[in-house]
């Protein structure tokens, strides 16, 4: 049971409307105006310190964790330096937009108007990517073959090294960065690093400052108590390491704000916290400081988490639908010899998250075969509350797919996860995930309109067209990808954050120049289990049972089965031919050869960074636009209708044989290929999962999925019907938490196109 002050944090974090706040845009502005001449490192540097020591700042009541990116609740923060035009555009319509909401003063509107869209007009990132472009890149994103993400915001998606930053303090880490700034004065990193952790230092002081002065005014004894703490800790890990848990939590709370304000990212993800945090907990255990206060202050924490929103565009907002801020933790796992790695801090983490079942943090564990069945029944149990966290991913096989991609073994045993599902190594690791999204299913559907003249068409050379298309449009997205790549090399460096991440030091180098030791371009593989059954109806109707000629077959498409018998025609391809999820050999393996082609030809190319194209297969909430600019399918589905959810998953009500044989037809895919991440979406319903037998079924089954070498699978656990209410009194269901891809969302949050699939997947009985 959570205590009443977590209730009240809760409670108070929602109370208000989603606001934009303009105040990092203004102040980071300001001070763009007053350096100009000088390099980018250096200007990305003062402007972001200017924001740290003039932002107002504020301690909420009842906060035990200081540190809010903005006064209100929630707000979002705007970065025009990145893009400013998308803001402009939708300056009148963030509150009625179909997702994603957000309030914006008349008075706000006007100063975004006025001061930031002409100040970075032709100066922003957008600006560069966009003239950088050749137009057959162009000519394929206007197709929607594929995207080229991260164009308009910071990247993030990554890990810090939080050894470093608590094992070091932020004192010693000054004394460092000068000296190698006085050795080597011409370089700009080093110089930019040192403006940033002397900033970071004056700005947690300020915290301290503003702790002691409520505590002067404060008449509640307790509150006055629990305030000069945060002003004692904030003073004291302004420039020391911490001692402790608290300490370590809120030097940890701190440096997270910090790094939000550098870049405005998402998915600048927290790792494997039950390790680097387990010595501080043991240092507060051994010290004699109650369990209860220090579970309290991990609920805080993780409240804490829910506090950063992003602002994303309406077309951005439809990819990835509910806040998914990417405040990612994996628990478990192994240890650098290959030894479970489960401890008192994971089981915690879990217990504390039981508590507050917040969107955040998006927990997940890792397993492998020496996990213990009581934390996996204590995993279990944290799934059956429904709100889809955690997640789980499998060390059997994302462990091999690092060591495929060069990464060493210790280094492979350490992996953990920015985002949603993207894999990563903490510290080590500038993979640029998200940086494309690769619609499979409509590069079908363009090699089928190319063929609808041609009398000598057939399943074979269709196939082969296809596979060359894929060859050839991924170059083009390596192409726009590495643009983009430079587009924040040249105007979005993170020089603090780079300074975390291991080799930018020894290198000289921000992560964005090549400076951190591992450097991939992760892009995504969409479409597979509509591509399956679309394939395989195909075959079977036109070629096989030649039922009707390829050009009738591509008329009746073209008109969304609107032809007559066109609805009979839809009716076979959708219940007759067998479908991807049923562990048919014949449907899985269309995919799986080509979603296997799809990584080996991604893995071929470079980015600018001297590293390895990484390829994987997930969606986020992209699903659903995705869809949409498709048209009717060989699958049955009609025009712009989602395609399956997730990544891995079959196509909504089409697995019909059980969750088993999903397992084993997704196990058919070479997994091991997917090291940028992949995602599988189950969901059970709540009967299935009841009393002890039925956390030992899902204990069973997720044991299944380790030993079918799968590497990620979630789970939603819920009724339709509860789902069905939410939808039509949202008001009665605001706290309602469902995992919609490599993330969980407020249901009510979401727009009725997202609701409605999560709705609409089968929901299975073990």
């Amino acid at each position: 049971m959570s205590t009443p002050r977590i209730e009240r944090l809760k409670t108070a974090l929602f109370a208000a409307q989603r606001e934009i706040s303009l105040e990092r845009a203004l102040l980071y502005t300001e001070s763009h105006k007053q350096t100009e001449g000088e390099s980018t490192l250096i200007r990305r540097a003062k402007a972001t310190a200017y924001v740290l020591d003039n932002v107002a700042i504020s301690i909420r009541e009842d906060e035990l964790i200081a540190g809010n990116r903005t006064i209100e609740p929630r707000a979002g923060i705007a970065s025009p330096e990145m893009d400013p035009y998308w803001i402009d555009k939708e300056l009148d319509i963030f509150e009625s937009r179909p997702q994603d909401k957000f309030f914006i003063s008349e008075q706000d509107k006007a100063i975004y108007r006025e001061q930031l869209l002409p100040y970075w007009s032709e100066r922003s990132m957008k600006d560069f990517i966009n003239a950088q472009i050749p137009s057959d890149v162009k000519a394929a994103v206007g197709q929607k073959i594929f995207s080229v993400n991260q164009t308009d915001k910071g990247q993030g998606h990554i890990i810090i090294d939080f050894d470093r930053l608590l094992g070091k303090g932020l004192g010693a880490l000054v004394d460092e960065l000068n000296g190698l700034s006085l050795g080597q004065p011409d370089n700009d990193f080093f110089k930019s690093v040192v403006i940033l952790l002397e900033a970071s230092i004056r700005h947690i002081h300020r915290y301290a400052d503003l702790a002691e002065q409520m505590a002067e005014g404060s008449v509640d004894a307790a509150r006055q108590a629990e305030l000069r703490a945060i002003a004692r800790i904030s003073r004291k890990v302004a420039t020391e390491k911490p001692a402790g848990f608290y300490e370590a939590c809120q030097l940890f709370w701190y440096m997270n704000i910090i790094l939000q304000y550098e870049s405005n990212a998402s998915s600048l993800s927290l790792g494997r916290f039950d390790q680097y945090m387990l010595p501080f907990y043991q240092q507060s255990i051994a010290q004699g400081e109650s369990p209860a206060f220090l579970r309290e202050l991990l609920e805080s924490l993780w409240i804490k988490t829910n506090d950063i929103v992003l602002l994303r565009s309406s077309s951005s907002a439809k990819f990835f639908a509910g806040f998914p801020t990417g405040y990612t933790i994996l628990l478990g796992g192994l240890n650098e010899v290959g030894r479970s790695a489960v401890n008192v801090l994971s089981t915690l983490c879990l217990d504390a998250y039981q508590s507050v079942q917040l969107p955040q943090p998006n927990l997940g564990v890792r397993v492998n075969e020496f996990m213990d069945r009581g934390f996996l029944m204590k995993t279990a149990e944290t799934i059956r509350l429904g709100t889809g966290i955690p997640q789980i991913f499998n060390d059997e096989v994302v462990v091999p797919a690092f060591l495929n991609r060069g990464v060493s073994l210790e280094d492979a045993r350490d992996y953990s996860v920015v985002g949603c599902v993207e894999l990563s190594i903490p510290g080590k690791t500038y993979g640029l995930h998200d940086i494309a999204m690769f619609n499979l299913l409509k590069v079908m559907e363009l090699a089928m309109q190319r063929n609808a003249d041609n009398p000598d068409v057939s399943f074979d050379t269709l196939l082969q067209e296809i596979r060359s298309d894929i060859r050839h449009y991924v170059k083009l997205m390596v192409e726009g990808s590495n643009i983009c790549d430079v587009g924040h090399r040249d105007w979005a460096p993170v020089p603090l954050l780079s300074s975390f991440i291991s080799d930018c030091i020894e290198n000289g180098k921000d992560i964005t120049y090549g400076g951190g030791r591992y450097n991939f371009s992760g892009v995504q593989g969409i479409g597979i289990a509509n591509l399956s059954d679309s394939l395989h109806a195909l075959k079977r109707y036109v070629f096989e049972e030649q039922r009707c000629t390829f050009k009738e077959f591509i008329t009746t498409l073209d008109s969304n089965f609107a032809v007559p018998g066109g609805e009979k025609v839809r009716a076979r391809l959708m219940n007759k031919y067998e479908k991807y999820g049923n562990d048919i050999d014949e449907v899985d393996s269309l995919g799986a050869d080509l979603l296997r082609l799809f990584c080996k030809e991604v893995e071929q190319y470079q980015n600018p960074r001297g590293g390895q194209f990484t390829p994987g297969s997930y969606t986020v909430s992209a699903h659903v636009p995705l869809g949409a600019v498709v048209g009717a399918t060989a699958d049955g589905r009609l025009s712009g209708e989602q395609l399956a959810d997730g990544g891995l998953s079959p196509m909504l009500g089409k697995d019909q044989l059980g969750p088993t044989a999903v397992l084993k037809s997704v196990s058919k895919l070479d997994n091991y290929l997917l090291s940028n991440g992949s995602l599988l979406n189950v969901k059970f319903t709540p009967a299935t999962l009841e009393g002890q037998q039925g956390l030992s079924k899902l204990s069973d089954f997720i044991r299944a999925f380790m030993k079918l070498k799968l590497q990620h699978i979630q789970f939603n656990v819920l009724n339709a019907d509860t789902l069905k209410k939410a939808q039509e009194k949202p008001e009665d269901y605001s706290g309602l938490v469902v995992r919609v891809a490599g993330y969980s969302a407020f249901f009510v949050e979401l727009s009725k196109e997202i609701q409605d699939d999560i709705i609409r997947r089968t929901a299975h009985e073990l």
